[in-house]
This record gives C-alpha cells, structure tokens and sequence, in this order.
C-alpha cells in the first residue's frame, strides 16, 4: 500500500544518513595518514557532528512543522549530502595550525559541523511523515521500518568504506576522499526520488479509495487558519516533556559511543586489520534493525490484543532496555566472536528502544508541534552523545582502557526506562491549549 511505500521512501532516507556519519569513524586511520587524528581529537570530531545535529533537530523540526515535510526534507537531504562531500576537501593545504588544531582537522570540524546541521532535520521529518501518513495504532511499525534505515546504512557502511579505501584510486584522490564523496552523491540521487513521490495523502494521486477511507483519522479537516505551533516554553511547562528529552539523553550517550567508537574498539583491543573489522563490523547492525522492527512490531501488536497505548510503550521499552546491560562483560571477553555477539545484543536492544522513544512525541503532543518535541528529543539525544564521546576521547588519551566507559554504557538505558516509568506513570496526549 502507498503508505508503508512512504515509510520505505523516509528508511532509505535514513539508511543514506548512518552511513553518512559512518563514514568518518570507519576512515578514520586513513585520514590520519595525512591529518593525525588523536582520540580526543576525534571525540571533539564527533561533537562538532552532534552539537549542531542536536540543535538542529529543534530547529529543523520548528522550521518542518511551518514549512511543510515535502519542502523542507528536501532543503535538508541537499545540505547534508554536500556536506558529506565537503570532507574530501580537508587537508592542511600548509596552513598553520589554528587554536592548537591543524588546519586539517579544523577542516574536518567544519564539514562534520555542516553534516550536523544537516543531518539533524532527518528524524523530525520522518516523525511528521509517520504523523501525517500513518494512524496511531500503526505508527510505531511505521517507525520501525524507517528507523531499520539506521541498520541498513550501518550494514553496507563497513564493507562499502573498506572496498573504497582499498579500491578507490581514482583520478589521483587519496580513497578516504571518495568515501565522502560517493556517500554524498547517494542523498542528492535519493533527493530526486522524494521531490516527485511525496505528497500529503490528501493531494496523493496515488491513493486509492481505500486507503483513503483507512487513513480518514490522520487527515485533516479543512480549516480557514491552520492552528499555530505550541510555544516552546509551554512544552517545557511539562514534567514528561523533559522526562522523555532526558531519557533520550541518556539512552543516545550510549548509542553514539557504540555507533562512532565501535571500529576503533575492534580494531584497538583485538588488533584487527580494517579488511577483518570491516567483515565482521556490520554485523550488530544488522540486528540493530531487525531490533527496529521488533520494537515497533511488539508494541503495535499490544495495541491490537487490546493493550492502552502507556501499556504497549512500555512493555516494549522495558523489554529492550533489559537487552543492553550485557555489554558490560565485553571487557571480560576474549574472543571477538563473543564480543560481536553482545554488541549485536546491544545494538538490537538499542534501536528497538529508539523506534519507541522516537514515536512517543506522536502519543504525547499535537500534531501541529510534533515536528518541535521530536526535536527537543533528539536534541537530549545528541547532547548525551557529545559527554559520552568527550568521556571515552579523554580516558583512552590517559591510558584507561574502554572498560569504564562500557560498564557506564551498559546502565543507561535502563536508568532511562526508570525515569520514564516514574514521571510518566501514563502516556497520553498531554493537554496543551488549541
């Protein structure tokens, strides 16, 4: 049917954008042969990506929901695409070094910073695509399947930057550049196919008679003047509103230190070569979006034996935070095989959480201004990566093993799902003036 051809549509999306950020973590040895990256050189790389990717997600969902989905994840898939692109560029070019960085690497803050900007529109969009096209009881399998982009981009993103790098001596350009640029060429194709197959559902010549009369409780009465969005600070009024944004803080500090330092640790503490680590590297993400569709999947299928909509969020929550504890006995494992599996444990548990944590603005605020919470939750997100990432830079570049910063990974989803559970002892449209 049209609408689960949409959510297909926003997956791929999403797909392009995980292997956009994918790309530095994955090239990071080969850039350094020509920028020396140290690990706390890199977590500020990673933060530079994530500050403006969390500020934008409140600015990019405020400008979607006042411009349109069509209009602007099109602005956006532009930017970020050449942004993407714009790492090949980075280099020293001779220049002397600028705050203590060199040239290179102040290149590589900005491009990373213009991926972030870019980037940080992609959620808020596709939550207001699952609002527009999708009713309640099946917005979260909708959100599963475009939030299983995320596994898709982090599957095809090892193998496809190991072949560039090893592969790509094209037109005399060192490989790690054509990583960037071929990814970058990848959002500007998608951009095409979105400007002429998205439209609203009431002005989609596609949709039949049917699954107009489906999607009747989702489409919107005509109206003279279309209600403003809901003020900033009266969503921040509310206790669940900040309840919901720090649980994303926490739960995302762990998902980021796993997204951006998981090659390193594979290539660091089991001495891999990157043709090995790129092998077996795309493994938890695959389960990561097979975490996507059951997360959704569960909760939706509460829904349909009768479950309230508080009931089938949080069984699912609770059921996929208990998955990520596990990974706290990685560094009491000696076979990678071992440790590919926990960290698949790991990645399932966290993408089943996030397709979740991702469709409670849809439950909790009107539709008007779904676009802005999604954005003030990713921007908890993204802000909980930055510390996170900061922590693991600093203890690595002092001698400390990765033990510490993976026993803290380990318990953050689950003081996240606690927080949760306590503030927000029942999910509901939070009543906001009309």
């Amino acid at each position: 049917m049209l609408r689960w051809r949409i959510s297909v549509l926003v997956s791929v999306a999403i797909a392009i954008s995980y292997l956009d950020r994918q790309t530095l973590p994955w090239a990071l040895s080969a850039i350094s042969q020509d920028i020396p990256v140290s690990n706390e050189v890199k977590a500020f790389l990673d933060s530079a990506f994530l500050v403006t990717y969390g500020l934008m997600y409140v600015i990019g969902g405020r400008l979607l929901d006042a411009f349109g989905t069509r209009r602007g994840f099109t602005v956006i898939m532009v930017f970020w695409s050449l942004a993407c692109a714009s790492h090949a560029f980075a280099g020293n070019y001779g220049v002397a070094s600028v705050f203590g960085l060199s040239f290179g690497v102040v290149m590589l803050a900005t491009s990373r910073l213009l991926l972030g900007i870019g980037e940080g529109g992609g959620f808020p969009a596709a939550t207001r695509v699952v609002t527009e096209w999708f009713p309640v009881p099946e917005r979260a399998t909708a959100m599963g399947i475009i939030n299983a982009g995320t596994a898709v981009g982090g599957v095809v993103a090892p193998p496809l930057i190991v072949f560039v790098l090893t592969q790509g001596h094209w037109l005399g350009l060192a490989p790690w550049r054509w990583v960037f640029i071929i990814t970058g060429v990848f959002g500007l194709l998608w951009t095409v196919w979105w400007w002429f197959d998205y439209q609203l559902p009431d002005e989609h010549r596609g949709l039949g008679a049917a699954e107009r009369a489906h999607l009747a409780p989702v489409l919107d009465a005509p109206a003279a003047v279309a209600p403003p969005p809901i003020p900033l600070a009266a969503i921040l009024r509310h206790r669940e509103m900040w309840a919901v944004i720090f649980a994303k803080c926490l739960s995302d500090g762990a998902w980021y230190f796993y997204l951006f330092w998981l090659p390193k640790f594979l290539l660091e503490a089991f001495h891999l070569d990157l043709k090995t680590a790129g092998a077996i590297g795309w493994i938890p993400y695959a389960a990561s979006g097979v975490g996507c569709l059951c997360g959704g999947g569960l909760s939706s299928w509460v829904l349909r034996r009768g479950g309230t909509v508080n009931a089938s969020r949080k069984i699912a929550l609770g059921a996929s935070a208990a998955l990520m504890p596990w990974v706290m006995l990685v560094p009491q494992l000696h076979s990678v095989g071992w440790v590919i599996f926990i960290f698949s444990l790991a990645f399932f548990g966290q993408q089943s959480w996030g397709t979740l944590v991702m469709i409670l603005p849809t439950d909790m605020i009107p539709k008007r201004s779904v676009g802005t919470f999604a954005g003030l939750v990713g921007l908890g997100g993204a802000m909980g990566g930055v510390v996170m990432g900061t922590l693991a830079g600093y203890l690595r570049d002092h001698g400390s093993s990765f033990t510490p910063i993976l026993l803290i990974a380990g318990s953050l989803h689950v003081i996240a799902f606690v927080l949760i559970c306590v503030v927000i002892p029942r999910i509901r449209q939070v009543p906001f003036p009309a």
